[in-house]
């Protein structure tokens, strides 16, 4: 019997089929049997761990650190998972802000707690105001987030009228934003009659004591053996530079009394130049050597202003440079 004639035997015939409807209800039936009974037993053992699990009570963690928020979740067997991160002044970084549940809900060992982590409040550095007139402090603040604050004024022999003298928070301190930030800003020149202790820093000690002298001021000289500067140079004094001074108040100067080596003793020049542009600045020059850093100059310059210091070759290593409070050169002394 060839192909054709066994396919039209067995598959051709109208009266006989392999697969007949009968038999497909049949499987179906069967199918859906052992689906119905799978899905019994699935839930019923999925109700009967879930219902094994003890209740127990949500603990509250906000507040707490991610290793003791675990810490506490895992002791009632209850797992955590984090689902963000948010600003929030109040709560510090690195703690939980909130979670879900809510502390003291009743819930099942081995839930999952949702978190979200505290990023703490959103932090700025606060620029160097010093020098800048004032309207321009003011849009620097708004570059940055923050808020100028409270403005008083002082009188002040080397600051134009209008330009910031102090700042309150100090330069590149972090803080929140929209903090505010409190200033002085110079009145000009005092009047008549109002004494004001100039800046004698870097300046030889006579001429203090003719300004003394003249003043009716009384002056007091502390010595510094270990100055970087040539002896009778001022390196420190106190009160600070344009401070008012009132009849018995006193002015402290500390001097430099380092004697001269024998022989020529090699010194290191230290030369800047302000730049042309823009308003004063504020001018720190600080010398680093093996006994610690020492700062040989600090003041306000105005622009275009040169500095010239002269550092002993012994007394540092390297010169840095720093320009409202940003490095802006460092020099090896050789």
């Amino acid at each position: 019997m060839g192909f054709k004639e066994f396919y039209q035997r067995h598959f051709s015939s109208t009266d006989e089929k392999i697969i007949s409807a009968g038999f497909l209800v049949r499987v179906g039936g069967v199918a859906f049997l052992l689906f119905s009974l799978t899905y019994f037993l699935l839930s019923w053992t999925m109700e009967t761990v879930i219902h094994n699990r003890k209740e127990v009570i949500m603990p509250d963690i906000s507040g707490k650190s991610s290793v003791n928020a675990l810490q506490a979740l895992s002791e009632i067997n209850l797992a955590m998972k984090i689902e963000g991160y948010d600003f929030n002044e109040a709560v510090p970084i690195g703690t939980v802000l909130r979670q879900t549940p809510d502390a003291g809900v009743s819930v099942r060992e081995g839930k999952i707690v949702r978190v979200v982590f505290s990023q703490g409040g959103e932090s700025v550095f606060t620029p160097n105001l010093i020098g800048l007139p004032l309207r321009n402090a003011e849009l620097l603040l708004r570059q940055r987030q923050l808020v100028l604050g409270e403005v008083s004024e002082s009188y002040s022999l080397k600051a134009d009228k209008g330009t910031v003298l102090s700042q309150d928070p100090k330069s590149e301190l972090s803080v929140s934003k929209n903090t505010m930030v409190q200033v002085a800003v110079s009145a000009g020149l005092p009047p008549a009659g109002i004494v004001m202790l100039p800046d004698f820093r870097q300046k030889k000690s006579d001429e203090a004591q003719q300004w003394a002298t003249k003043n009716s001021v009384a002056l007091s000289l502390n010595e510094d053996a270990n100055s970087l500067f040539p002896g009778g140079t001022i390196i420190d004094q106190d009160p600070q530079p344009d401070t008012v001074i009132g009849q018995g108040d006193k002015v402290t100067l500390t001097v430099s009394s380092r004697k001269a080596q024998t022989g020529s003793e090699r010194e290191f020049r230290v030369h800047y130049e302000v730049s042309q542009s823009g308003a004063q600045r504020h001018i720190r020059v600080v010398a680093m050597g093996k006994s610690g850093d020492r700062e040989v100059f600090n003041g306000l310059r105005d622009p275009g202003s040169k500095i010239d210091l002269s550092v002993p070759y012994a007394g540092a290593e390297k010169i840095r440079i720093f320009v409202n409070g940003i490095l802006v050169e460092e020099r090896p002394v050789k």
